[in-house]
């Protein structure tokens, strides 16, 4: 089996613009493709997760990746899967962030001479002749076309800024430049870019008479059809220090029961004969299905070490050993105690609900316990004393922190 058809098996291919040949160029290891990141944040998450996996999965059959981080296009903000626009970022935001995505970016691709290549968009697009990019690119752009794209027509009603409008664009001259410059001759994306990764291929097609390919691959969805990554929490992070290893391998550890084998398969390495071992499983061993599935995927992530770690405090602390070493934290400094602290602003402040209100419903239904006892009394205060060896919180049947004296 090539590398192509392990992707159709793994569940990853949405849409190709050319079948044959993308198929014949990757077996053979002959594609030099690229992904791009737009840096909305000083952290990678799980949305970006995928498309990591399957740079190594391409690297590792032969070929080479293109890591684009988009310091230029991310003046702008894709549009796509929006129903607003995004916030402005200043220029120093932007180049911080791009910094945070090359630190974490390279304990999934190998970098080097004959290996991956990391290019920023800045390098070229902040460097662009207004005047020269309509006469060059935009006359190979129909407007026509543009406003058919997914991208744009789920916008239009509510309105689409003119900055916008030009990100397809923008991401269409990325892929030309990485053609011209670095030989560039595939992209890959999540296949909300489709629209966007056509016109790339067209606009080369157009400019230059090669050939250039596009793939997107299929967006991981829950059963509830919310984007991979979202928590009532918000997003799960790459960075340790944002999600904790823990908190990481219970995200995994909690998927919901029709997605575990999904997951498996498009996620993590394991190989396809131990994933259609494990499709044949009997119900009764879900669980250890999301157990592995979690430490694969923290051990990817993180390490080995901090998913024995993680593996080890889930263990221990659903079945009532209570060992919270591992399990994350918030440090409460002095001043917020006074003469006691609520526990729905103790809530609050570990980031287990976003609003006091939202807490005191959830400590009212009795989904709230602190020290393994059920409180409903919103009341009781907290102390230094109750505080100095550390209070475990529990919201509903998952959820764990620590909340400690400072």
């Amino acid at each position: 089996m090539g590398i192509f058809e392990e992707l159709q098996e793994r569940g990853l291919i949405a849409q190709v613009t050319d079948d044959k040949e993308i198929r014949d160029l990757i077996n053979s290891g002959g594609a030099k493709f690229y992904i791009g990141f737009d840096p909305t944040a000083d952290s990678l998450h799980v949305g970006h997760f995928m498309a990591l996996c399957l740079m190594k999965r391409l690297q590792m059959a032969g070929n080479r990746p293109v890591v684009l981080v988009g310091g230029g296009t991310g003046y702008i903000g894709d549009p796509s899967g929006r129903t607003d626009m995004r916030s402005m970022m200043t220029p120093e935001i932007i180049e911080h962030n791009c910094e945070c995505f090359k630190q974490q970016m390279e304990k999934f691709i190998e970098f080097g001479e004959d290996k991956a290549i990391m290019v920023n968009n800045a390098d070229w697009l902040l460097k662009l002749n207004y005047i020269e990019l309509l006469r060059e690119v935009g006359a190979c752009f129909s407007v026509n076309n543009m406003l058919r794209a997914e991208c744009y027509k789920q916008r239009m009603e509510k309105g689409l800024s003119f900055l916008e409008f030009n990100y397809m664009i923008m991401q269409a001259y990325d892929f030309y430049y990485l053609n011209q410059h670095f030989g560039c001759n595939m992209q890959f994306g999540g296949d909300d870019q489709w629209s966007n990764m056509l016109a790339g291929t067209e606009l080369i097609r157009k400019k230059t008479a090669k050939d250039a390919y596009a793939m997107t691959i299929t967006l991981l969805l829950n059963s509830e059809g919310k984007k991979m990554g979202k928590t009532a929490k918000g997003a799960v992070w790459l960075d340790p220090n944002k999600t904790s290893p823990f908190e990481f391998y219970q995200y995994w550890r909690n998927v919901d029961d029709a997605d575990v084998m999904k997951c498996l398969k498009m996620l993590t390495f394991l190989p396809m004969d131990k994933i259609r071992e494990m499709e044949n499983w009997a119900d009764g061993r879900i669980n250890e299905k999301k157990e592995i599935l979690a430490y694969e995927l923290t051990a990817l992530v993180h390490n080995e070490d901090e998913a024995k770690k993680a593996q080890n405090a889930a263990h221990a602390l659903f079945s009532g050993k209570g060992d919270d070493e591992n399990m994350p934290t918030t440090i409460i400094p002095l001043a917020d105690l006074a003469n006691g602290i609520g526990l729905a602003d103790l809530m609050v402040l570990c980031k287990l609900t976003d609003s006091k209100g939202e807490a005191k419903r959830l400590i009212q239904q009795g989904g709230v316990s602190v020290n393994d006892s059920v409180v409903n009394d919103l009341g009781k205060l907290y102390t230094k004393e109750d505080l100095k060896d550390g209070l475990k919180i529990r919201k509903g049947k998952k959820v764990f922190h620590k909340a400690i004296l400072g």
